[in-house]
């Protein structure tokens, strides 16, 4: 780059801090008084922060920086650096030389696999042993290649449950616009993804399912909504696709049945589906979709039951029916693949298993075993965040070997599992970090997209029926008519905000020992996005390599996280 060109770099970058920069309202911070907890931001009738995207000009990044010291979506800018004599042993190509994707073969056992990682060469170049400690210690290089591209992206989003948007309510009108801008609308974090229960589900006042009444009734002659989705979901989803930025795709599930379809006659315990009750429960998802139809709310996919597990190992209180393997696979293939397909919501995806990564591939296979067509007639795998006790690199192994499936992250909280001893963890960076490392992890084995669970709690983590109180990003105080932004909105916003539907994820390699938690896209644009993360006490310095000759180096704070939106030459 020329020296007037980057004198004319630098000008746009100082206009764009005076006119774009200015018009975000920074956080309201609070300190919630814990030590070794984080600050959140306050929201209310008269003041909340918003954060606008910036659009970088050529040649130029804009920096999103969000930390455990206080900073939230704070803006920085650069100018992308030349090294005319390009990089050292770097060979110019927007490829990944070094990339093979992954086969799976028919017979792969995907209960056993490895770790694949890149190969890292650290020569001694002359200095002292003191300065290559250091160069170890402190610095990580990361090279971006554009054209070696993987799965399209579909979005971010949270839950609409019966506790979110009895929540929600609580508050006056002016404060509920202002939680679904922060979320949904162009100075929020942009969301497009929604999930919302059929019926009722732990996060209810009350267990509830459709159609309780009369007893057996095959034909769901009583099939009707509940007051909970006329008076609290429904207007919580049609505001938010009043004031989203894009398409809100919408996917449902549901917890438990009416209890006479259920085995064991109850909304909880070890019970699965009467078959007599196959095509009944099948029917129950299009009736569902009709009555969400009528208020104009279109669903974009189903999944084939929440948690089928916990029917199977009733370990939990809650809503839940039972699926094993073969059983889920009979059920798809018979009945709901051909009720869905044979119906008008045809184009709706379905999700299967939908439960946690460890037992995604017993239950594909064991459907699959079970009758094949259910896997013809299944568009994708739905995938939750707790008791990952397996590596996220099953889902490429899953990926490929069931191509042309998506990977869709629909469940993920903080708080749930019982050594938990915090249910709400106000002001937890700790938590934040937790979900920016899953979501990478996710999108980078092939996930197109991630959903967290109920968009906003009491200070207690509920309601919720069963007592099973968790956290979330957004906590309403419906006596003072405010709400408190953790640092999990923030981690979230740094994915959805800038990361936009039909993105591509692109390849990251690493040319150093040292790493950071990382995650790339093309957007349609053009423009590169890169998510990074510092998990460590200390400053890294991350040097993002582009080609041989053009990178931007980027200085990580301890315990904190970058987007870096690029506009490449």
């Amino acid at each position: 780059m020329s020296g007037d060109a980057r004198l004319t770099a630098i000008v746009v970058i100082v206009i764009c801090t005076i006119s774009f920069g200015l018009s975000d309202l920074p956080c309201e911070p609070r300190d919630v008084g814990i030590e070794g907890r984080s600050i959140v931001c306050v929201c209310n009738a008269t003041y909340c922060d918003t954060i606008t995207r910036e659009e970088p000009a050529p040649g130029t990044y804009v920096v999103y920086t969000s930390s455990d010291a206080g900073q939230r979506f704070e803006k920085s800018y650069g100018v992308i650096q030349i090294n005319d004599q390009g990089e050292e042993g770097e060979v110019e190509s927007d490829e990944d030389p070094d990339y093979e994707p992954v086969k799976v073969n028919e017979d792969d056992d995907l209960t056993k696999f490895s770790y694949a990682d890149d190969d890292s060469i650290f020569e001694d170049d002359g200095r002292d042993v003191g300065d290559l400690i250091e160069n170890v210690l402190n610095n990580v290089t990361l090279r971006i290649f554009a054209n070696t591209r993987h799965q399209y992206i579909e979005g971010f989003g949270g839950s609409v449950t019966d506790a979110a948007s009895i929540n929600w309510r609580k508050l006056s009108d002016t404060v509920q616009t202002r939680l679904i801008r922060s979320y949904f609308g162009s100075d929020g974090i942009e969301y497009n993804l929604i999930r919302v229960p059929i019926g009722g589900c732990d996060f209810s006042t009350h267990p509830y399912t459709y159609n309780e009444l009369p007893w057996n009734d095959k034909a769901l002659s009583n099939f009707s909504l509940s007051p909970e989705d006329f008076f609290y979901k429904l207007p919580m989803i049609k505001r938010s696709q009043q004031l989203a930025t894009d398409e809100i795709k919408i996917t449902a599930s549901t917890w438990s049945p009416p209890i006479w379809m259920k085995t064991n006659e109850r909304i909880t315990g070890f019970g699965q589906l009467k078959p007599e009750f196959y095509q009944s429960y099948a029917d129950y998802h299009v009736r569902f979709m009709e009555e969400y139809e009528k208020a104009e709310v279109k669903i974009w996919a189903i999944t084939t039951t929440n948690e089928p597990i916990n029917g199977i190992v009733p370990i939990v209180n809650f809503n839940s029916l039972g699926w094993t393997p073969s059983q889920l696979g009979i059920w798809v293939a018979n009945n709901l693949g051909p009720t869905i397909r044979q119906s008008r919501f045809n184009k709706t995806l379905i999700l299967a298993v939908d439960d946690q990564r460890y037992i995604l591939p017993i239950w594909l296979r064991g459907m699959e075993r079970a009758d094949p067509k259910s896997i013809e007639y299944i568009d994708g795998i739905a995938i939750h965040y707790y008791g990952n006790f397996v590596p996220a690199y099953i889902l490429t192994l899953l990926q490929r070997r069931y191509e042309g499936k998506i990977l869709l992250s629909t469940e993920a909280c903080e708080g749930p599992m019982p050594w938990d001893r915090l249910k709400v963890e106000i002001g937890s960076w700790r938590r934040a970090r937790r979900y920016a490392t899953s979501i990478m992890q996710d999108l980078n084995n092939f996930v197109v997209g991630w959903i967290d669970w109920n968009l906003c709690l009491d200070p207690d983590g509920g309601p919720n029926w069963a007592n099973n109180f968790v956290d979330s990003p957004i906590l309403v105080y419906g006596d003072r008519n405010e709400f408190i932004k953790q640092p999990m909105f923030y981690a979230m916003g740094h994915f959805s905000k800038f990361i936009p539907r039909h993105s591509r994820r692109i390849q990251v390699s690493r040319r150093s020992l040292l790493s950071v938690e990382n995650v790339a896209v093309i957007k349609p644009n053009g423009n590169l996005v890169i998510v990074l993360q510092n998990r460590r006490h200390r400053v890294i310095n991350v040097r993002l390599r582009f080609s041989r000759f053009q990178y931007i180096d980027i200085e990580m704070e301890p315990r904190s996280l970058k987007t870096i939106e690029v506009k490449l030459n």
